[in-house]
């Protein structure tokens, strides 16, 4: 049997070093399957994740946090996707703090409380009641915690040089380092995002019946466009 406090230690270091990738995701999502006999342990690992860290990894984690409940669902262990519908509000409340904080992440919580909402984790109405509260804490501009805007309404660049973590407006601003880190990071699920949009299943042939269904019936002007350019064609290679 594997030791409870090296499991444990494994865990919270792969919560401490998710990325923007799904494999980091799906990586520490198996390894808390793995050792689903010790999920109580593990789940706490999570919340106390979601206290210590960064804004950026707390992102990370609430993008996991879907990724293990899908998993679980699938291998039919509940008791990890009970914890999480138990503790969805504090996870929130880590996630996008009422201070202002994490006004950053009031998206990256919206977008997964809908993805956890149609996997059919959440109940409509516990995500209704949760997007009451973000609304009230959506009151900044995206980003605007990580470039904060001036007097003369620019963003104050100047700050942005700074290598150590300030304070705008009492809330406390990430530095350097971590802005270009998000951006980074927003940048990879961005990218994920429009290949999803764009991807097309491989059962069939789906995307030839898209085109077919997109493409108009074939009118008279279609035949007398065809013959044009067949003729044209051909006196092209003085055939005519």
């Amino acid at each position: 049997m594997a030791d409870p406090f090296e499991v444990r230690m494994r865990f919270t270091s792969q919560l401490q070093h998710l990325n923007a990738s799904v494999n980091s995701s799906q990586k520490a999502a198996h390894y808390a399957l793995k050792y689903r006999d010790m999920d109580e342990d593990l789940h706490s690992c999570i919340l106390e994740q979601l206290e210590r860290n960064s804004m950026n990894n707390r992102a990370n984690i609430m993008y996991f946090i879907e990724h293990l409940c899908d998993m679980a669902q699938r291998e039919n262990h509940a008791n990890f996707v009970r914890m999480i519908q138990k503790d969805i509000l504090m996870v929130v409340d880590a996630v996008a703090p009422s201070d202002g904080s994490g006004a950053a992440n009031v998206k990256v919580v919206r977008r997964v409380l809908q993805g956890l909402q149609h996997k059919g984790i959440l109940l409509p109405d516990t995500v209704t009641e949760i997007e009451g509260c973000l609304k009230e804490r959506d009151t900044v501009a995206e980003h605007a915690v990580l470039s904060p805007i001036d007097a003369n309404g620019q963003r104050d660049n100047a700050q942005n040089q700074t290598t150590t973590s300030t304070k705008v407006n009492g809330v406390s601003r990430p530095d350097k380092r971590q802005i270009e880190q998000r951006i980074e990071e927003d940048r990879e699920r961005h990218k994920r995002l429009r290949e999803s949009i764009w991807a097309v299943g491989d059962e069939g042939d789906q995307e030839f019946e898209r085109l077919w269904d997109d493409a108009s019936d074939i009118g008279e002007d279609d035949y007398i466009a065809a013959e044009e350019d067949a003729m044209e064609r051909r006196q092209a290679l003085g055939m005519v």
